[in-house]
């Protein structure tokens, strides 16, 4: 009995041992040979240290209830089921024990039921493991991932196409195809933040396909038309094209992208693959090494008869398709497409914007950009090589030279002495020029370039746009940034500053300590005086021949002492004219306690404040010359910097109410009615669209600050109005809510790995249309939605029930060009008042700029 029951004690070891990279493989092979059948079959266990061969009978049954739906499936298709089927699997191992095989009958019958059941469950938490991992792996795609996807299968139905050098029958062939419309639909979709997998429109795509295809879709049933409101409002309109006109559209988009993208210039970066607004930023800081001269041009132009047919020649260059360019031009004739050129800065996911019209802005404007190559190749060449010739040595002999001398790199590589260098960025309709060279070739090339917008490309030019120098402290206005050179910092220019700040915050002190001994002698100065007209009052305290004596007949009979006080500091107010002075403090120092100060001390100390001031206005090049062996000290470089228009941040958080004149944060009474995480929503829309926008800037750290303490700040208080709770409360009621609104050190905390702040890949223009730096608009609550009066989402795709209907505000319609400053200042005014319906989901995803007004059907209600 002994030998018996170590020997079955020894076999319970064996296969206890089993290692477990082979019980996995088995389990996988198992799964996938029984998940549709049943059947009997043997499980090899190859025995540690044994050449025998056992067999472990096991009966299978089906893992899935017949009565319901397959959904149990993991994601890839490998047919592995999920966790349920590994707890089967350990029962299936337990009820083998029952049923033992006949041949394996010996050596099986001695393992110990303990034990089987154990390596029962070890092979389920082997298969509930290798679930769990490959779960993990299994990341969910991002919405510019599947666009790409959906994309990349119009793109291989498009590059099919190409016969004889063009593009034939794209209409026929790929956009009259049900599977492209939908496919389009679901771009148009993931657009407006909407699950795929949920219930969209039921769209009749074959019925639109075998309308294109038969060129019976009419353009202009498909479209609706909002106007103006209000008797003083100048009367606009805007026409915008329904669903199935939309999916059209987006259909065309991709084909257009597909063919285009190839043979667009390294100029552009406008609503591109891969490009937008940070690259155009980033080419002008990183790449244009010393320009000396540098301009825009502002260009604008409403689409006519002639530069839409030059737009459709230029098409038919690399399409040949006229049913294509039909449809393209019947939707002009609709006015569906709105190309406006210098009309509203683009970008924003505007309304007006239109799917279709940055593709076709940008395939016109690339005649501009191959213009720009041939111009700037004539410039560089024959200007550099007369330069070249009043010159003994090559460059590459004068580098040499100059590494043997010991002189500085710097001056020889920042292309002053390589003639004519000529930079140019475009970003849709905003065009930049960085010109290296004399200023009388600059203005040459300048009127050209203007010649040629206006005679070959039918557009207006603003003649009084300046050229201006690089050093120039004005700086070019692009992109919603101040563009300026400015010097490096050497170790002496640091030292400079360094003893600048440390004498401005010196007289800034002594101006608030001034400024606090004055107001309180100020103060003692009216307790004094309410003193005496206290005393004058008392007989045997009473001065008769005081000033205050003299005039008490004026005094009314029964008038008490604080009224006659009032009245006597009313009249000295008006003969001083206390208005000028604007408030307490300075009425009380300036015109009470400065005048009766001793001349000396006054004179001292506003000689004090004058000399700081003039050292701190000083040129830094001046002081440099006040340093000791500032000669010897190396010559600063000149770098580009990207600015942000503080001013122009402040005067917007002004219009739309988060900040008062003297710019202090206050409460944003539109939004009280919203919830409260709206309302967070909406400040933190703010924060991130400028964290979006300006993350490169130079004074990035400005904006911050702008950040922590006014939109954080107006958030609160905006809370603290809604809910009549002191801002104290407020932020310890709402601390995790707030937190979303990071202050100035989470965002330097996060600005490496953090989720406001997406790395640059996943910034697809092309694909996004500028949702990411779309617009912020303003909501109001309009009224709660009853059953009586039901109302849908808005939101393209979105068939979920609202509870209430918002009415949204333009605050303004800036012309171009414009400053980006996170709100949407261009949007058309047909949309003022207007009221929408939107689910709780895609509000938030509008204020948090995951959505734009394009992606919102405001033909719902007319």
């Amino acid at each position: 009995m002994t030998a018996e029951f170590s020997s079955k004690k020894c076999l319970g070891n064996e296969i206890v041992k089993l290692q477990g990279a082979a019980m996995l493989a088995k389990s996988h092979r198992l799964l996938r040979k029984l998940s549709r059948v049943e059947s009997n079959f043997f499980l090899p266990v190859t025995t540690i240290g044994s050449s025998a061969r056992r067999f472990l009978p096991v009966a299978f049954y089906s893992t899935r209830d017949p009565n319901q739906p397959p959904t149990e499936y993991c994601e890839g298709g490998n047919g592995i089921r999920k966790v349920p089927l590994a707890k089967n699997l350990a029962n299936l191992l337990e009820e083998s024990s029952n049923s033992p095989d006949k041949a394996g009958q010996e050596s099986y019958c001695g393992v110990e039921r303990s034990e089987k059941i154990a390596l029962a469950k070890n092979l389920a938490s082997l298969v509930q493991e290798s679930y769990e991992v490959s779960n993990k792996k299994s990341k969910q795609k991002t919405c510019v991932e599947i666009k790409r996807f959906l994309e990349m299968r119009i793109k291989k139905k498009v590059k099919a196409q190409y016969r004889n050098g063009k593009y034939q029958g794209l209409m026929m062939k790929v956009i009259a195809d049900p599977n492209t419309l939908k496919d389009a639909y679901d771009c148009i979709r993931l657009t407006s933040n909407v699950d795929l997998a949920s219930d969209g429109d039921n769209l009749p795509f074959l019925s639109i396909a075998e309308e294109l295809a038969d060129g019976k879709f009419d353009v202009g049933a498909n479209t609706y038309s909002l106007r103006t409101r209000g008797p003083k409002v100048k009367k606009e309109e805007l026409v915008l094209p329904e669903l199935k006109l939309r999916v059209v559209q987006e259909a065309i988009r991709i084909v257009l992208e597909v063919v285009y993208r190839p043979y667009f210039s390294r100029i552009s970066h406008g609503l591109r693959s891969n490009r937008d607004h940070w690259s155009a930023l980033k080419y002008i800081r990183k790449e244009i090494p010393d320009p000396d001269w540098w301009f825009t041009l502002p260009i604008n132009k409403n689409l006519d008869d002639c530069i839409l047919g030059k737009l459709l020649s230029t098409m038919e260059d690399k399409i040949e398709d006229p049913v294509l360019c039909g449809i393209i031009k019947d939707m002009f004739k609709a006015r569906v497409i709105n190309i406006e050129f210098g009309s509203f800065p683009k970008g924003h996911g505007l309304p007006q914007e239109g799917v279709l019209s940055p593709i076709l802005m940008n395939i016109y404007l690339d005649l501009f950009d191959r213009e720009v190559y041939k111009m700037s190749m004539h410039y560089e060449t024959s200007y550099t090589v007369r330069s070249e010739e009043q010159k003994s040595h090559s460059k590459l002999r004068g580098w040499f030279r100059k590494q043997i001398s010991g002189s500085s790199l710097q001056q020889h590589d920042s292309g002053k002495d390589s003639g004519v260098r000529v930079h140019c960025c475009r970003f849709m309709d905003e065009i930049f020029f960085a010109f290296s060279g004399s200023k009388e070739v600059a203005l040459t090339f300048k009127s050209e370039i203007e010649g040629f917008l206006k005679n070959s490309l039918y557009l207006e030019v603003d003649d009084q746009a300046d050229i201006l120098a690089s050093n120039d402290p004005r700086g070019v206005k692009f992109l919603g940034t101040l563009i300026r050179r400015r010097m490096k910092e050497t170790p002496a220019l640091r030292a400079v500053h360094k003893l600048k700040d440390k004498v401005k915050i010196f007289a800034e002190q002594k101006q608030e300590s001034w400024d606090a001994g004055a107001l309180r002698i100020g103060k003692k100065w009216l307790a004094h005086g309410l003193k005496k007209v206290k005393e004058s009052e008392i007989k045997h305290l009473a001065d008769s021949s005081s000033i205050l004596h003299q005039i008490s007949y004026y005094r009314r009979s029964g008038m008490k002492t604080d009224h006659w006080y009032k009245v006597l500091l009313k009249i000295w107010m008006q003969h001083v004219n206390a208005k000028s002075a604007g408030n307490e403090e300075k009425l009380l120092t300036k015109l009470v306690v400065e005048p009766a100060l001793p001349p000396e001390l006054r004179d001292a100390y506003f000689e004090f404040q004058k000399r700081a001031k003039e050292y701190v206005d000083s040129e830094t090049s001046a002081t440099l010359a006040l340093l000791t062996g500032s000669d010897s000290s190396p010559q600063p470089l000149s770098i580009t910097e990207t600015v942000v228009p503080l001013n122009i941040l402040t005067k917007r958080l002004h219009r739309y109410g988060l900040t008062n004149r003297e710019g202090y944060a206050r409460p944003c009474y539109v939004l009280i009615l919203l919830d409260q995480d709206q309302i967070i929503d909406w400040f933190t829309g703010i924060v991130h669209r400028w964290l979006r926008w300006y993350r490169g800037c130079n004074n990035f750290n400005e904006v911050k600050k702008i950040i922590c303490d006014q939109v954080r700040m107006s958030c609160i208080r905006t809370l603290a109005v809604k809910y009549r709770i002191h801002e104290a409360d407020i932020e310890k009621k709402f601390d995790s809510q707030l937190s979303r609104i990071p202050s100035t050190q989470d965002i330097e905390l996060e600005e490496e790995n953090t989720e406001l702040i997406s790395l640059e890949s996943n910034f697809d223009g092309a694909l996004m249309y500028g949702i990411q730096y779309s617009g912020l608009c303003s909501l109001s609550l309009a009224r709660m939605v009853s059953e009586s009066r039901p109302c849908y989402c808005f939101a393209i795709g979105c068939s979920a029930s609202v509870s209430c209907v918002y009415t949204l505000h333009v605050m303004e319609r800036q012309k171009f060009p414009a400053w980006k400053t996170g709100f949407s200042s261009s949007i058309h005014p047909s949309l003022h008042r207007r009221r929408i319906g939107l689910c709780k989901k895609h509000v938030k995803d509008l204020f948090l700029g995951n959505m734009s007004l394009q992606s919102i059907e405001f033909g719902a209600w007319r």
